[in-house]
């Protein structure tokens, strides 16, 4: 059974069918049948999913609506919000994935029915994996009279009695069947006793029987992935969040942990990354309900650990005060100015000193060392101005002077949000009776930054970090990396300033970098420059205009002469990512997607990928070095037959200002592109190789001319800081 109150937008309907916004405008105009507005406004309506899904069908435009595609288009439109929605699927899919027994007999029915049954199938899995939070994520559930969730039965293996938000990880079954009541009785009275009320489950059935669906295919745990993903990746301002690879850095900084804390756990991505073990616990707070209850179900998607969520400010209102944690990985919020200064100055938490009000960062080490038993790891993601305020030097040097920190570790721009930023992982401990170590570890990752916007090299930081640390943990020094790191006597770091910011404190790189590696890049550069000199194309021969008979590459696809694609769905496995920067810049693939369980579109030799933002005339043809790149947002790509398209001639002619410019669509900030209405002339595959041919020479002078202005940089770059730094003589 569709669900009729669903509802999609003009934004969601091309995405169903493939096509541009412009094709939806077109046909609301032209046909009389299109299905009205159910919602929304007059400049951004919503329609009725169900309603558009017949249309399109109807006019040959859509053979089958995709699972996921379905899916997401009902939690989108859910008439109680996404976010509601999603805490909806998500406790489903626990359900599902622990007891599907228990779901598959209350799904066998109408609606209603699995409406009316929910809210006690979901205890005998809510209430022994979430506890007293099980009543907040979904409506009429509480946990059943003979579950014991009283703090008593709670304790931590630290001897903690935080609220009881869940319970131990190996709980006792619940004593109710794992078959629901399969009978339909008629009574669909509320929970207050009023007749006639439908079950406040009902509007989310249809999108959790779709969500079951999607779980047969790919696995509960995917399943919830997939749609938390669509969900961030469609409100990328309403989230801050962690990237994968650096919540898998701070994860491993931390070590393993059988009791971890996020206190400010966001959509749970630190948690998550923390290796699972046995009999584990782990504990996340946020200010926001909805990411603590969407961490919750997340981490008890990801593994039997047990989890313990709560909701509220933590450094307000601590849900866990008691805790003595092994690992606390944290994210604070950054800048805040009303974190509590006025009605915290007396609270215990300031060991190293009160914060003032410009240090709410300083505020949130320090609740987290609080937070960790004796001997314990604090791993948190800090602004750079952290570590050199004038206004926190009196707490960073207390925190020297007592051994709890023990690294700043400076990361590449482009790291995490804000990315024009170097943030800093600040590794800290509880110090426990031995002497606190005499030394502080202090790095530099900036030289991993990748090129634009496709995020640092994160294999070389890992590698350089965790070598770095790991020796450092066991010795409690660092022999000197020039350039990397170090590890500086404390002594040296309290000064009128207290200044960590790792730069400030390295060696320069080592001399091997200076003169003699500036003679290397000249020599590239004086090879690059005469290869440009041989590719020079050739004069050109004047020539009387020709009109050929044209056509569109979206006619091509509609003959099967190419295929067209759009990138930036993630994949199973970590791969390279052709961004939209690397194909403007022809430099290697440097991006990253979210993980997710859609099939990612690999890059073959012979495709021409074309970005579809910023008004740039460029296409890509994909040569063998780049070959099984996934491809990235904002870029489509062409994979044309190469017996009637020559990818070079269709690649060149895409190319033509005049085609772009025709192509192109105009907001208020920014120029699309719609290749489907980039043209090229109907010609002979042997022609088209003519063509082709001068296209790639072109392609080829295109690339070294870039090649060698970005040795000209280098070389000049390094000849200032050689001869700034002693390095290089000036004669």
């Amino acid at each position: 059974m569709q669900d009729q109150a669903t509802e999609v937008t003009a934004a969601g309907i091309a995405r169903l069918a493939g096509v541009g916004r412009a094709a939806v405008s077109n046909w609301r105009r032209r046909h009389a049948d299109f299905p009205k507005p159910v919602g929304g406004t007059e400049t951004s309506p919503s329609f009725a999913l169900a309603e558009v899904e017949g249309w399109l069908r109807k006019q040959g435009k859509l053979a089958e609506v995709p699972l996921r595609e379905r899916v997401w288009q009902q939690l989108a439109g859910h008439p109680e919000g996404p976010l509601t929605a999603l805490v909806h699927a998500g406790c489903a899919l626990l359900l599902i994935h622990e007891r599907s027994t228990v779901w598959l007999a209350a799904s066998a029915g109408s609606d209603e029915r699995l409406a009316r049954l929910l809210p006690g199938a979901l205890a005998q899995v809510l209430t022994p994996r979430l506890g007293a939070v099980a009543g907040v994520l979904m409506p009429g559930v509480g946990p059943p009279d003979d579950v014991n969730t009283s703090d008593d039965s709670q304790a931590t293996d630290r001897g903690s009695t935080a609220p009881a938000v869940n319970t131990a990880p190996t709980t006792p079954d619940v004593n109710v069947p794992d078959t629901a009541d399969t009978s339909d009785t008629s009574d669909t009275s509320d929970s207050s006793g009023t007749p006639d009320a439908p079950p406040p489950l009902l509007p989310s059935v249809p999108l959790l029987r779709g969500a079951a669906e999607l779980a047969a295919e790919v696995g509960a745990r995917q399943a919830f992935e997939f749609l938390l993903g669509r969900h961030l990746d469609a409100n990328p301002r309403q989230y801050t969040l962690t990237p994968a690879e650096l919540a898998a850095l701070m994860a491993d900084l931390a070590g393993p942990a059988r009791t971890a804390l996020d206190p400010a756990c966001g959509t749970g991505a630190l948690l998550r990354a923390v290796d699972t073990r046995p009999e584990q616990w782990l504990h996340a707070q946020d200010s926001a309900p909805d990411l603590a209850a969407l961490t919750a179900l997340r981490l008890a998607l990801h593994s039997r650990a047990g989890v313990r969520a709560a909701a509220g400010d933590a450094l307000r209102a601590d849900a866990f005060p008691e805790l003595r944690a092994d690992v606390v990985l944290c994210h604070p919020p950054f800048n805040e100015r009303n974190w509590g200064h006025d009605e915290l100055a007396y609270d215990p938490r300031w060991e190293y000193g009160f914060p003032a009000r410009t240090e709410s960062e300083l505020a949130w080490v320090q609740h987290a060392l609080a937070r960790l038993t004796d001997g314990g790891t604090a791993v948190l993601l800090m602004p750079p101005a952290a570590a050199s305020r004038r206004s926190g030097r009196r707490i960073r040097a207390d925190l020297l002077r007592r051994g709890a920190l023990r690294a700043v570790l400076a990361l590449p721009v482009g790291a995490a949000p804000p990315y024009n930023i170097p943030l800093h992982i600040w590794v800290l401990r509880r110090p426990e009776r031995n002497p606190a170590a005499p030394e502080v570890l202090l790095m530099d990752t900036g030289r991993f930054a990748g090129e634009g916007r496709g995020g640092p090299d994160w294999a070389a930081v890992r590698e350089a970090v965790l070598d770095a640390w790991r020796a450092f943990a066991r010795a409690g020094r660092l022999a000197e990396r020039p350039g990397l790191a170090r590890s500086v006597p404390v002594i040296e770091l309290l000064d009128d300033d207290v200044d960590l910011a790792p730069a400030r404190h390295l060696p320069p790189p080592a001399v091997a970098d200076g003169a003699e590696q500036l003679a290397a890049v000249r020599e590239r550069l004086g090879e690059t420059l005469r290869l440009t000199t041989d590719l020079t194309p050739p004069a050109a021969d004047p020539a009387p205009p020709v009109r050929w008979p044209l056509t569109t590459v979206g006619e091509l696809a509609r003959a099967g002469a190419l295929v067209m694609r759009t990138g930036g769905t993630g994949g199973h496995a970590r791969l390279p990512v052709l961004t939209d920067t690397d194909v403007l810049a022809a430099t290697a693939p440097s991006g990253t997607l979210p993980e997710s369980d859609e099939d990612a579109v690999l890059t073959e030799p012979g495709d021409v990928v074309v970005p579809v933002l910023g008004g740039g005339s460029v296409a890509r043809v994909i040569e063998e070095a780049t070959a099984g790149a996934a491809l990235g947002r904002n870029l489509v790509l062409l994979r044309p037959d190469p017996t009637a398209l020559d990818a070079w001639f269709l690649a060149g002619f895409l190319r033509g200002t005049a085609n772009n410019r025709q192509a192109s669509s105009y907001a208020s900030t920014a120029t699309r592109l719609d290749v489907r209405r980039l043209q090229l002339p109907r010609l002979p595959l042997a022609e088209q190789r003519r063509y082709g041919a001068r296209f790639h020479a072109l392609d080829e002078f295109e690339r070294a001319l870039r090649h060698a202005s970005r040795l000209g940089d280098h070389l000049v770059r390094g000849m200032y800081d050689g001869l700034t730094d002693g390095t290089v003589a000036p004669d």
